[in-house]
């Protein structure tokens, strides 16, 4: 936004000013973080005063800054420092309502230099005033121009893409679930936190002396979950996959063993869970910043996929976003280029994965490739090299070249970027709820969150 102020001089009783302003629920964590005042009463999730309403009541000196933005930015604008403020607060403004922030010059000292204002704050949707009172202000003497552009931005590490994720899953019913070797902390944790939150039912499958040491170091209960004894890990994922065939469980959720060990029975050409397509690995991202969730795939499982594969990665991802709520799923398919290069595999492969879609090879989505990953995901870099397509800067899936460039693009959204991450395999005839042992609850919750969405889309809502 471009500033421009009014100096002293150009001042006059009744000249007026507005500036409207929807308040978010980040906005009042961005004031608690900054202001220090983490009153349960001002956030989102919190019940301040017991009575099992969230409040999300924004604080009386947050409508205050209102004020001081009008002031600061219009009129008088840039330049313009406060001497005194005095505020009536008639009624509460919530997190979602948008405000309207009004000053008008009620008089200009000359001798002082001073101007005093009436100063407003009111509710679109009624009118309602819920703030009066008037400013002393000390108006500047010199012109100034400002670009608000240039002042750093701030982003609010708060996992909401997770957060809807997990309202959506808890009414379903909670999805029977074969935890292998739940054997230590986090996953024992992980497994109990998620049936706390009604998401799955597990079935814990393994040590079952260490599983009810660990559940007792947690200071947790296990009455009413099935344990059964499995020692060995090799035995453990054996039994869940037969379970899943015999109609006992409806998830597979790795716990504290190798990726392989898990897998390889479920793998099996005649015992195992195999569905018609290549097993392939999702990680379903909440980027802070980031306006809807953001999956990459292969990041776990297939090396150095081919074409073929490549489409089941690609299906896979689609139908997982599809579950998840993403109408239609925008696909880019990523290399280091946006052109398609021969000496360049990569770039092929995503020209011709982008193509198959158009055919109907590739079903539910909107597949475009290749993109390099800056005009994927940023509208601005797709524009600057002139790629026009409803994917380049909206890519909500991202297909990666191979295990290598997944793994990397996983781990620095999450250490750099600061996102969650929820693992899934896709391609068995049930979700593999694959957690890494660096996970936080959050990710371990949304992990199951994912996996009961994707298993209540695919049984027909028939839980």
């Amino acid at each position: 936004m471009r500033i421009e102020n009014k100096t002293f001089e150009e001042l006059a009783p009744g000249d007026r000013a507005e500036i409207r302003r929807l308040i978010t629920q980040d906005d009042l964590i961005v004031f608690a973080n900054v202001s220090g005042n983490h009153n349960p009463m001002h956030l989102f999730d919190q019940d301040g005063d017991g009575d099992g309403v969230n409040e999300a009541i924004a604080p009386g000196m947050f409508l205050g800054s209102l004020i001081s933005a009008v002031l600061g930015n219009i009129l008088p604008g840039a330049g313009s420092l406060y001497h005194s403020q005095d505020l009536k607060f008639e009624g509460r403004a919530h997190a979602g309502e948008e405000l309207c922030a009004r000053v008008k010059v009620k008089s200009v000292d000359p001798v002082s230099r001073r101007v005093v204002m009436e100063t407003t704050i009111d509710r679109i949707s009624d009118g309602a005033v819920l703030v009066s009172g008037t400013a002393c202000i000390e108006a500047p003497d010199h012109k100034l121009h400002y670009d608000s552009r240039d002042l750093p931005g701030l982003i609010v590490q708060r996992h909401r893409h997770f957060e809807k994720l997990l309202a959506l899953a808890e009414p379903l019913p909670a999805l029977k679930t074969a935890v292998v070797c739940p054997d230590e902390p986090n996953s024992l944790g992980g497994a109990l936190l998620a049936r706390q939150h009604t998401i799955i039912d597990p079935i814990l499958v393994g040590d079952a002396a260490k599983i009810r040491a660990v559940a007792t170091d947690l200071g947790q209960t296990l009455d009413g979950i099935e344990v059964i004894d499995a020692p060995a890990h090799r035995d453990a994922a054996r039994m869940c996959v037969q379970m899943v065939n015999d109609g006992k469980a409806q998830a597979l959720m790795k716990g504290h063993l190798h990726t392989d060990d898990l897998l390889r029975p479920a793998l099996d050409k005649q015992t195992g869970l195999r569905a018609g397509r290549r097993f392939t690995h999702v990680f379903v991202m909440d980027v802070p910043g980031l306006s809807h969730p953001l999956l990459v795939s292969d990041a776990a499982i297939n090396i150095a996929p081919d074409l073929k594969t490549k489409m089941d990665i690609c299906q896979n991802a689609i139908d997982l976003a599809i579950s998840l709520g993403i109408e239609e799923p925008k696909v880019g398919v990523l290399s280091a280029v946006e052109t398609v290069n021969p000496d360049m595999p990569s770039s092929v492969d995503a020209a011709l994965l982008s193509k198959m879609a158009d055919r109907g090879q590739i079903t539910g989505g909107l597949v475009e490739g290749p993109l390099a990953m800056d005009n994927a995901i940023d509208i601005a870099a797709a524009r600057t090299k002139g790629i026009k397509s409803p994917v380049a800067g909206r890519a909500e899936v991202l297909v990666v070249p191979n295990l290598d460039a997944g793994n990397m693009l996983a781990k620095m959204l999450t250490y750099v970027s600061h996102a969650e991450g929820a693992g899934l395999v896709l391609g068995a005839r049930v979700p593999i709820i694959l957690n890494s042992r660096a996970d936080d609850d959050m990710a371990r919750l949304a992990s199951c969150a994912v996996a009961a969405l994707h298993h209540h889309r695919l049984s027909g809502g028939k839980g």
